[in-house]
């Protein structure tokens, strides 16, 4: 969870240690912008010391030698307090005397890694916290202030995005209690915590209307102050007397119904405002409140009534907070959409009947029953019954899979019509749909090189805007000959300006958007630089099989000779290879049984390495094999009868010779079969030749259309790399159109083939099986892996996963990244140059306040996050579409 920039963080009372090399002592604790890891003090990176007494031990993995033990040493003995230091090379552990009264483990292990080791993580624990207020950077921000004075708290990373705080904690009773206190001492209720993996989402039910919410309804009678103020200061000024004088200025009917709007609108903001100031953090709360403070403040020592302004900055500052929730809660959706595809429920077999029990409940091995229309509650084997089951939650599939006894199905998806009973094979919490949840929730921590721009940019920004906004009040008087009042109007104006809330969340909104739009899609992108990078990819690369075709050989051509039909030459072929367990003979068996063909007597069965196999059939000697077998047994392949139908050459034959029934195997119709990517077989007797069946390798139907797409979207060149041979590979590249292809690859020489392409290309995604190819998937810029649903492997292995054997998401996930680059840009650059026109503007008397805050402020995130949304209506190609 930790960026490689960040540093550790002690950890209270924690101290067992790992030993990365780094110099943390330099290191400054910065609060990062949202959705950052961070962690403690660097001491303790989650350490956690076994005590006894006055006595604690350290786990030091990288001290390993008597040099090592010996600059550990003496950075702990300059801590006061230290009584024995025992360090145990060998074990890499360090056990510590101390005085309790002077110092701590924490203290110590800050020792420790000011020698340049940190300490590794011991017994800790990982808890999850809802915050639903939590919806922007400067929120983040003060939670992060906060938990750094937790002693317990080891590290943590905030998502505005998603409302959530994962905070990694010393196991103690009162750990959670403490971070829990720590948030709200920040001003932001903590709706739910959860530990280790376990699950506690609100429902949509339970889930409060922005719309209705406390501070919808503050604000909305703000809004109605603001108004009726108005209507005194220029409609009903005859009525808008004097009622009184605060501090010797006079006081209207105007005033005191926008100093009402104020208290009303304005509560929340100076509440936050104070948390802000509470935990040093320069935010938009903060600023806000010292613009409505000072704008207050200005009217009682200018005599010039500035209460308009500050009532306008509160009633429109918290119309612009509730369009954020909203905004941000339609970004938080599509995630909870993918949360809420698991049932809480499931029916599970037992000896007495059936029993209901909450799915946490569920152990592997347990049968449960699942009825027509029900969601799958774990992934499991079926056992009992069969059904079409949507699996569009987790492959993207768009039609229903025929399921039957022994198919693997997965939690989430859909039985639409059938009984089933599974039996389960993963827990709560380990299976298929939890794992796509974790790692969409974990993409958000893997930041795209645009969203580190943008918080090194940030953290720049407001300082700057703010030294801008104080020159700007000081030097209008004197340069642009402005009244003090209208000065400070503009210095208030700009601090409206000064927070970069809608800059700063504008990427990762994009980013969350586009991973959840693909997650429901069936493409599982495990990180935003990975959608980042997918989007900059000029080379696509990929595996033969199992990426372009099927990955399972089928007999596609039957060719009887010599007045034998296809019937005769399958049962003798099936005879032949039903001892084999070569995958040739798998599938020519499979071919036979589906022509349902009868089964003939089998002896002397024999395999005649690299040529084919012998076995007596019936009493027969019959062969099956290459063409070169054949020639040695001394047929004249140059010269066969193909088998005619009434004295008509059949269909197959006819396509391979036009000279009426006469074939020429070796020349020609051999050739042409193996041009096309088969494998030829020859199947006869030792006195005549039966038949030809050829088998491949079947292309699949839509690999064509995706490498067409890939272009068309903008790929500059596709290649296929395979172990196969060159015949081989040259029929299927040239069948599904790549550009380029290089055959008879061992594993390293693809690897070798990926890097010559990355040193050439910019970016190069390379797709295949997730396993076979892991290398050259590691070495590409983005490794895409077909078919990982259920599949552990595949999934831990690629950048990116898709869940179904469907290479026709490849396309949409390109134009996904594509679109997502380009929302990422506009958003970032739109709320850049918003911000700057409104700032340079303001000294010039062009930007009200109003203005800056629905424009500035409002406007912007609600643009955001609204460009960023058009990402969920990208959806991939139909089957129809595919194949027009």
């Amino acid at each position: 969870m930790t960026s490689p920039n960040e540093h550790s963080h002690a950890c209270g009372e924690q101290a067992e240690a790992s030993c990365d090399r780094t110099d943390s002592s330099d290191s400054e604790n910065d609060s990062s912008e949202s959705g950052q890891t961070h962690q403690d003090d660097p001491a303790s990176e989650g350490s956690s010391p076994v005590e006894t007494g006055d006595v604690a031990q350290f786990s030091v993995p990288e001290m390993d030698c008597p040099s090592c033990a010996g600059k550990v040493t003496k950075s702990v003995e300059t801590e006061d307090g230290i009584e024995t230091v025992e360090p145990q090379v060998t074990t890499g552990t360090l056990t510590v005397s101390y005085d309790g009264a002077q110092t701590s483990p924490a203290a110590i292990a800050d020792r420790i890694e000011k020698a340049g080791y940190t300490v590794e993580s011991g017994d800790a624990e990982t808890a999850r916290f809802t915050v639903p207020e939590m919806d922007c950077p400067s929120c983040a921000g003060k939670i992060e202030n906060a938990l750094d004075r937790v002693d317990a708290v080891a590290e943590y990373e905030t998502q505005p995005t998603t409302g959530t705080v994962t905070v990694t904690h010393q196991s103690s009773s009162g750990a959670e209690t403490a971070i829990i206190d720590a948030i709200e001492s920040a001003g932001y209720e903590v709706t739910s915590a959860t530990s280790d993996g376990s699950t506690d989402e609100e429902s949509a039910d339970d889930r409060e209307s922005i719309w209705t919410s406390s501070r919808a309804i503050k604000t909305w009678l703000s809004g109605a102050f603001v108004a009726v103020g108005l209507l005194f200061e220029f409609v009903l000024t005859g009525q808008n007397g004097q009622i009184g004088t605060v501090f010797g200025t006079s006081l209207f009917v105007a005033d005191a119904l926008f100093l009402v709007a104020v208290a009303t609108g304005g509560q929340e903001i100076l509440r936050n405002g104070y948390y802000s100031a509470r935990n040093l953090n320069l935010d938009i709360d903060f600023l806000m409140s010292v613009a409505i403070l000072g704008a207050l403040v200005a009217s009682l020592a200018f005599d010039e009534a500035l209460y308009f302004e500050a009532a306008t900055l509160a009633f429109l500052f918290s119309v612009a907070e509730l369009l954020e929730r909203y905004s941000m809660d339609r970004a938080r959706n599509s995630l909870r959409e993918l949360m809420d595809l698991s049932p809480d429920e499931a029916t599970v077999k037992r000896e007495e009947g059936t029993e209901t029990i909450p799915v946490e409940d569920v152990g592997v091995g347990d049968v449960v029953v699942v009825k027509p229309g029900e969601k799958i509650p774990m992934d499991g084997i079926i056992v009992d019954g069969d059904s079409a089951v949507n699996q569009a939650p987790i492959t993207g599939e768009s039609v229903p899979v025929d399921k039957t006894t022994d198919d693997e199905v997965y939690a989430g998806t859909i039985n639409e019509e059938g009984y089933l009973e599974v039996e389960v094979t993963s827990a709560a919490g380990d299976d298929t749909l939890s794992r796509i949840v974790e790692m969409v929730e974990d993409a958000q921590s893997n930041k795209t090189e645009r969203e580190q721009f943008v918080e090194r940019f940030s953290k720049y920004y407001t300082p700057v805007v703010i030294a801008f906004a104080i020159l700007t009040t000081v030097g209008s008087p004197y340069v642009l000959n402005t009244t003090w009042p209208t000065a400070i109007v503009y210095g208030l104006t700009l601090l409206v300006l000064a927070c970069p809330c809608a800059f700063v969340i504008s990427t990762p909104v994009s980013v969350v958007s586009g991973i959840t739009s693909a997650a429901k899609n069936g493409v599982l992108i495990k990180g935003g630089n990975y959608l980042e990078a997918m989007g900059a990819v000029d080379v696509v690369a990929f595996d033969k099989t199992g990426t372009l075709t099927k990955g399972e050989l089928t007999v596609t051509d039957v060719v009887p000779l010599n007045g034998n039909t296809e019937e005769d030459v399958l049962r003798c072929a099936q005879g032949l290879e039903r001892r084999s367990e070569h995958p040739i003979g798998e599938a020519i068996v499979a071919e036979a049984g589906s022509a349902g063909v009868t089964e003939r007597e089998i002896d002397d069965f024999e395999s005649i390495t690299g040529k084919g196999v012998r076995a007596t059939l019936d009493g027969t000697s019959h062969f099956a094999g290459k063409p070169g077998l054949f020639t040695e047994l001394g047929f004249d392949l140059s010269h066969v009868h193909a088998t005619t139908d009434g004295g008509v050459v059949t269909r197959t034959a006819q396509e391979i010779c036009d000279r009426n029934n006469c074939l020429d195997l070796l020349e020609d119709a051999v050739p042409k079969l193996q041009s096309e990517g088969k494998t030829v077989v020859l199947v006869g007797t030792e006195d005549e030749l039966e038949g030809v069946i050829a088998v491949a390798d079947e292309i699949r139907p839509e690999a064509k259309h995706a490498i067409s797409r890939l272009e068309q979207l903008g790929v500059s060149r596709t290649v296929m790399l395979t172990g196969d041979n060159e015949r081989t590979a040259r029929a299927i590249a040239e069948r599904v159109g790549v550009d380029e292809f290089q055959a008879e690859l061992l594993p390293e020489e693809k690897v070798a083939a990926i890097e010559d392409l990355v040193d050439e290309y910019d970016g190069i995604a390379m797709t295949g099986d997730g396993i076979n190819d892991a290398p050259a998937l590691a070495t590409a810029s983005v490794g895409v892996a077909m078919g990982a649903a259920g599949t552990d492997t595949a999934l831990e292995t690629a950048d990116i996963a898709l869940m179904g054997d469907d290479l026709a998401k490849l396309p949409y996930l390109y134009e996904l990244a594509n679109d997502a680059n380009g929302v990422i840009r506009q958003n970032i650059w739109a709320s850049l140059a918003v911000k700057a026109g409104l700032a340079v503007a303001v000294p010039f008397g062009y930007v009200p306040i109003w203005l800056a805050v629905l424009a500035g402020d409002a406007g912007m995130t609600t643009a955001v996050t609204g460009n960023a949304m058009r990402l969920s209506q990208i959806a991939p190609k139909t089957d129809t579409e595919t194949r027009d």
